[in-house]
């Protein structure tokens, strides 16, 4: 989105955003409205006639100039209507946007596609069918950022490397190993290995590392009379070498197709461009989805408050999803033009991240 420069700084800016009346912010309200149901800039003429109030072209003509002055609103165009800025988007999203709760019927609809898309196959395929869905309500893209601590396991083995030395072998269910190399404590007994590999895998029952890690947790009492005091500690030791370690981020992202569907300017296009060679940029992608797992519930970027998408002018909404020991390892989202439908995706953004947490707790199921 372009927009022209205004002359006011932050602290000027937020003292007139709380002077507006209640008249001023009606019509602002209706112009973000617009934009946001059409992307195209709405006039004084057309404002009279969907105004809740009765007021003249001329009256409201005099509203836009202030809310122009304020930095709220731009003319994309001379003689043209009028757009947000991205100031007067994040000043709509933050203090004047109504957030439903997503319906009952919704809520099964997404928990079902999601066991569906865990069922016999594996925990990833559950976060791309959440990456799918969230794409399918947005019109967007819908992203995904998670761990190698989410992958569901089907296998744990402690191979003996030398007296002080083991690795701890892991085979997930898509049929990935990875070998993560561990410190053997001194004096363990030649079965240790083997029983705390038992012992393990007695509980994975298909479980993600975060979830056996909590099952552990919370089994430790039962765990200290099943086994001795140094296989106790070999298996807290393996656990930590591949929940600790396994820091890889993993980016799905589905749905970019859906981003060329409802292009109306050849700066439209452009847009675009930038933001699918934003998308190529995986590292970038990802570094700004994890600054969502920085506060609690849904966070949302507009424009150039992120710089990765400070060119194509372009919007991420993203909450972050836990692991059993509620330990935050993954993000969900969408990301789309500024126009996105804000009051609908916010809920179903946090109501799926919800469901993804929830799946992680049970062991991935």
């Amino acid at each position: 989105m372009t927009e022209r420069a205004h002359p006011y700084s932050s602290s000027q800016q937020l003292q007139a955003l709380s002077a507006l009346n209640e008249r001023t912010r009606e019509i602002f309200r209706q112009i973000v409205e617009s934009y946001l149901t059409t992307g195209e800039p709405v006039g004084s003429r057309n404002l009279a006639r969907i105004l809740p109030m009765a007021l003249s072209p001329a009256s409201i003509r005099n509203v836009m100039a202030d809310l122009e002055h304020s930095g709220l609103i731009f003319a994309p165009h001379t003689s043209a209507g009028r757009l947000p800025t991205e100031l007067g988007l994040r000043f709509f999203v933050d203090a004047m946007l109504e957030i439903g709760d997503v319906g009952r019927e919704e809520q099964e609809r997404i928990e079902a596609q999601m066991r569906a898309a865990a069922s016999g196959h594996t925990f990833e395929s559950a976060l791309a069918e959440a990456s799918s869905m969230l794409s399918g309500i947005s019109r967007g893209a819908g992203v995904v950022v998670t761990t190698k601590s989410n992958v569901h396991l089907k296998h744990i083995e402690f191979v003996r490397l030398d007296p002080a030395r083991a690795l701890v072998v892991l085979v997930s269910d898509d049929g990935s190993v990875e070998n993560r190399l561990l410190d053997l404590p001194p004096g363990l007994p030649a079965g240790a290995l083997q029983e705390a590999s038992n012992y393990l895998n007695a509980r994975l029952q298909g479980r993600t590392l975060g979830g056996l890690r909590a099952e552990i947790e919370a089994g430790r009492e039962a765990m200290k009379r099943e086994l001795d005091v140094i296989t106790e500690r070999l298996v807290d030791a393996g656990l930590a070498t591949t929940v600790g370690t396994s820091e890889a981020r993993q980016l799905i992202v589905r749905g970019q197709a859906n981003l060329l569907d409802d292009l109306r300017a050849v700066e439209d296009l452009e847009r675009i461009r930038l933001l699918f060679n934003d998308l190529e940029t995986q590292k970038d992608v990802i570094e700004l989805l994890s600054r969502a797992e920085g506060g609690e519930g849904v966070r949302i970027f507009i424009g150039s408050e992120n710089k990765l998408f400070s060119l194509s002018g372009s919007s991420m909404i993203a909450a972050p999803f836990r692991d059993g020991s509620q330990k935050i390892v993954g993000v969900v989202g969408v990301i789309g033009p500024t126009r996105l439908n804000y009051a609908r995706i916010v809920p179903m953004v946090d109501y799926t991240a919800r469901v993804v947490s929830r799946m992680l707790d049970r062991g991935g199921r």
